[in-house]
């Protein structure tokens, strides 16, 4: 259980940081200290959902379709290996910072819907959370509700510390070398996962 747990907690998260335009939303309303709480929440549950979706909709396509699940699995590991590689050769190159801006969204109701068209009208978000956490969670079948919080305890983890730590975070992460640092632990984090798909 407790495997399954670091497991689904270590791949979310490594997604989750990544760059992007949602994390560059949320900090920048950190920063600005404007509708932090509803951002953040919104962020976390939907992630919540689509975990969920993601692990337990690959349980019925393993009961239903049984001989689908191994090729899933060895393609989430195939992601694995080159997302990882992809993050060792960001590490390697640098030259990427997280810009929050300085301009805010204005009220709350923007600031909601904003938010919800950054997490749910990118297609990146299905391919993490439903494609690749739900093949990763098929390696723990008789733990994937643990693997599923996990998951979705590094949302509320990370969502929740950037947006109210933005201010702290900001000026570390303005920097190249944090990201390449960053991109490296992604990578290692990345493979590590992959490694034990293919021989769990």
């Amino acid at each position: 259980m407790t495997d399954a747990f670091l497991n689904g907690f270590g791949l979310s998260l490594s997604l989750i940081v990544a760059i992007g335009a949602q994390n560059a939303f949320v900090l920048r309303q950190g920063l600005k200290r404007e509708h932090v709480f509803p951002v953040v929440l919104i962020c976390a549950l939907s992630d919540a959902v689509l975990i969920t979706a993601g692990v337990f909709a690959f349980a019925t396509l393993e009961r239903v379709m049984p001989n689908v699940v191994p090729v899933l699995r060895w393609g989430g590991a195939a992601f694995l290996v080159v997302y990882g590689a992809m993050s060792f050769r960001n590490a390697w190159r640098g030259g990427e910072a997280l810009e929050a801006g300085s301009n805010g969204v204005g009220g709350l109701r923007s600031a909601v819907l904003t938010c919800v068209a950054l997490t749910w009208l990118n297609p990146h978000v299905y391919l993490d959370t439903i494609g690749l956490i739900g093949s990763v969670s098929t390696g723990f079948p008789e733990a994937r509700w643990a693997f599923a919080i996990g998951g979705i305890a590094a949302s509320f983890v990370f969502f929740f510390s950037l947006g109210y730590g933005a201010r702290l975070l900001q000026p570390l992460f303005a920097r190249p070398l944090s990201w390449r640092i960053l991109e490296a632990l992604i990578g290692i984090v990345m493979w590590s996962i992959a490694y034990g798909l293919v021989f769990a």
